[in-house]
Order: structure tokens, then C-alpha cells, then sequence
């Protein structure tokens, strides 16, 4: 096997319904070899998969609590004062914030 690192063959069947189980599992991880992807499996036994869609919907929504207190401060640049209105904006921002992070972390207990 000409300078071949993996020189021994390993050869199983499965059925079509086996195969498809586990290309659907492939598709929860960054591979599309599924050589590598059996490997993995024989020798590690298991591939752990981290759900980052929490995080993901909380980074957006922060994003669009910036956008609101960007605009809040680019009014009180452009008119030089903080109205009453706009601080408990940015305290209900914040409270958002906050609720989002308290929510995250009780999902990873």
C-alpha cells in the first residue's frame, strides 16, 4: 500500500437502514468522510455534539439591544441631554440581557 499510513482494512456490512442511521448521524458532525467518521466512532465510542443554538439566539438578540442603545446614544449626542425615557430603555435592555443569560444557564444545568 504504496506510503499509506493506514495499511490494515477493516471490512463490515450493514443494511440499507443501518447505512442511512448513519449518515443521518455524520450529518450532526463537520464530516462528509465517513472512513474517518467510522474510525472516530470504533475507537472513541462516541462523538459528543454541542447544541449552540441558545448562545447563537442570545448573541442576536444582544445585537439588537446594541442597535437600541446606539440609537439611544446617537440622540443624546446629537441633542445634548439623556431623556427619562431613554435611561429605562437601557435599564429594560439590560434587564433583556440579563434574562437571557439567567434563561441560558439554567438550559445547561
Amino acid at each position: 500500500m504504496n506510503g499509506r499510513k493506514r495499511t490494515v482494512q477493516i471490512k463490515f456490512r450493514v443494511t440499507k437502514e443501518e447505512r442511512a442511521m448513519i449518515e443521518e448521524k455524520m450529518k450532526l458532525i463537520p464530516t462528509q468522510n465517513m472512513a474517518a467518521y467510522l474510525r472516530k466512532m470504533a475507537i472513541d465510542g462516541y462523538v459528543i455534539q454541542v447544541d449552540h443554538s441558545d448562545i447563537k439566539e442570545m448573541t442576536a438578540q444582544i445585537q439588537k439591544i446594541g442597535v437600541n442603545i446606539n440609537q439611544i446614544a446617537h440622540r443624546a449626542n446629537a441633542t445634548g441631554s439623556v431623556y427619562q425615557e431613554d435611561i429605562e430603555e437601557i435599564k429594560g435592555v439590560l434587564a433583556e440581557i440579563w434574562r437571557l443569560q439567567r434563561s441560558n444557564l439554567l438550559k445547561a444545568r
